[in-house]
């Protein structure tokens, strides 16, 4: 299987500043933050990373730390946008600031697989604050955004408010994934595309378990029957996790044995500003129609 690599260019409110020695400074609309970043191995371009805040991580490698803030930072977040779709950007305690800028190529990836369906529907497993759902939503597809956190299905429900889409088809709902994926199956519902953003672990809003390497093989092969020869594609992203992109790649091989088209694996990647390298952010496995 080729390895491809999906590289996140900078946009008006977003760009990966400078990266080296262990961290990275992104720029988020006005504001600048440092952050950790292992894969960083390299020194940084300049000795200007003057930022707005810093996440410092704690001891343990997975997870703790705190925000230390040089200036003020609105509290409750700060609006940005990606082409037509508006969003908060907030600094959360699990470092990240509310959305994930290097799924940018994947948003725009899927956009064009949707090229020519008619009305299509898609469903969107651990969205989060929901940029992916509106990046379709605001072209015009139905979509199901599915999140086991209360609190993120709220954020994305007040995204496609900031991006004038609060009366658009969505169906925002929160729940357990594999679970809601496993009723959808029983209903012997289908759908034109799937993306998967799944945490390394995680907990639904009943207190189920998520722990991706034992349960993302049963995940991938119930999602499997949600689509057809006439759909268009399944998007998965794996973050944080020992595990290659070729493995995560022959998974979706097999599970998609039985229907047309291709699959591809690769690496997520965002382009720095200061020098033009790529800094590796995550692994990516995918099928589509072709």
């Amino acid at each position: 299987m080729k390895l491809d690599t999906l590289i996140g260019e900078p946009w008006a409110d977003y760009g990966l500043v400078d990266s080296g020695n262990g961290r990275k400074l992104e720029r988020y609309g006005r504001f600048r933050f440092i952050r950790p970043e292992p894969q960083a191995l390299w020194a940084p371009a300049t000795t200007d990373w003057r930022a707005h805040g810093e996440f410092v991580p704690g001891s343990d490698e997975d997870g703790g730390g705190q925000w230390r803030f040089a200036e003020p930072v609105p509290h409750d977040g700060w609006p940005l946008s990606w082409q037509q779709v508006r969003f908060t950007a907030q600094t959360t305690p699990f470092r990240h600031l509310g959305f994930f800028p290097d799924m940018a190529p994947v948003w725009g990836w899927m956009r064009e697989q949707l090229a020519g369906a008619k009305d299509p529907e898609c469903l969107n497993l651990f969205g989060y604050t929901g940029v992916g759902t509106l990046a379709l939503s605001s072209i015009g597809a139905r979509m199901v955004h599915v999140d086991a956190s209360k609190k993120s299905v709220e954020a994305a429900r007040g995204n496609a408010m900031l991006s004038g889409l609060a009366d658009a088809p969505v169906r925002w709902i929160v729940d357990d994934a594999a679970k809601f994926v496993a009723r959808e199956v029983r209903r012997g519902r289908r759908y034109d595309g799937i993306l998967l953003d799944p945490p390394k672990y995680g907990r639904g809003p009943a207190g189920e378990v998520w722990r991706l390497e034992e349960q993302l093989p049963g995940l991938i092969a119930d999602c499997r029957q949600l689509l057809d020869a006439d759909s268009r594609y399944l998007f998965l992203t794996v973050y944080a996790v020992r595990m290659s992109a070729l493995a995560i790649g022959e998974m979706l091989r097999q599970a998609f044995v039985d229907l047309p088209g291709v699959v591809e694996a690769g690496e997520l990647g965002v382009r720095e500003e200061a020098r033009g390298l790529t800094l590796p952010t995550a692994i990516w496995a995918r099928w589509s129609r072709g």
